[in-house]
């Protein structure tokens, strides 16, 4: 799947031709350099590295290396796309005039993260409810999790408070509104995970 890196900008609505109000997500997509081919012969499979978002300080020496091959600058987000066209080099650019108004896209990025949350939060557990029999401490607990005796453990996957959302995710078939060349902006239909200024990555 061919592709391109972004970062999200916001949300936003528009209204299309029928005057229906569309919730919308901005991107900022590309442009991205081509920093590494690889090949079947020489790594067993295909596929394109592109680089988005230029930095400055603390680069590796490999790192280094591989902008200088591909006469570009060092960059933040990497990432490897297959289905892209053989006759791009490296050191090419990739656009949003990659995408076309009215196409599908999976998008792909790191949800917001919500740190140590409940049961009730992270699970839609409906707590006690009645705070009668002088249950003062209850409302929000997850009440019994296993047997005693038997099987005297809990059982693994349990549902239980933890660590909740910085989680990747993938959102299927977000239909492209509107591409801004000039600005490098994408618009989609619908949200799109992450923070507003969070690394997206988008599939066709």
């Amino acid at each position: 799947m061919s592709g391109i890196i972004g970062k999200k900008i916001g949300m936003t609505s528009i209204y299309d031709d029928s005057g229906k109000n569309i919730p919308c997500t901005i991107l900022q997509a590309g442009p991205c350099t081509i920093t590494q081919i690889k090949t079947d012969e020489k790594d067993g499979y295909s596929s394109f590295q592109l680089g988005f978002d230029e930095k400055t300080k603390n680069i590796s020496k490999s790192y280094q290396g591989q902008f200088k091959k591909s006469k570009s600058k060092p960059m933040k987000k990497l990432y490897e796309f297959k289905g892209f066209e053989s006759d791009l080099k490296l050191g090419d650019k990739i656009t949003v005039d990659h995408f076309v108004e009215g196409e599908y896209v999976d998008v792909t990025g790191i949800t917001k993260g919500k740190g140590f949350q409940g049961v009730v939060k992270r699970h839609g557990f409906a707590g006690v409810g009645d705070s009668t029999h002088g249950q003062h401490n209850r409302l929000r607990a997850p009440g019994s999790i296993g047997a005693g005796s038997s099987p005297s453990r809990v059982f693994k996957g349990m549902r239980m408070a933890g660590q909740t959302g910085n989680s990747n995710v993938k959102i299927l078939n977000l239909k492209v509104v509107k591409v801004m060349s000039e600005d490098n902006i994408l618009i989609l239909k619908g949200s799109v995970p992450g923070h507003n200024n969070s690394y997206i990555i988008v599939q066709k």
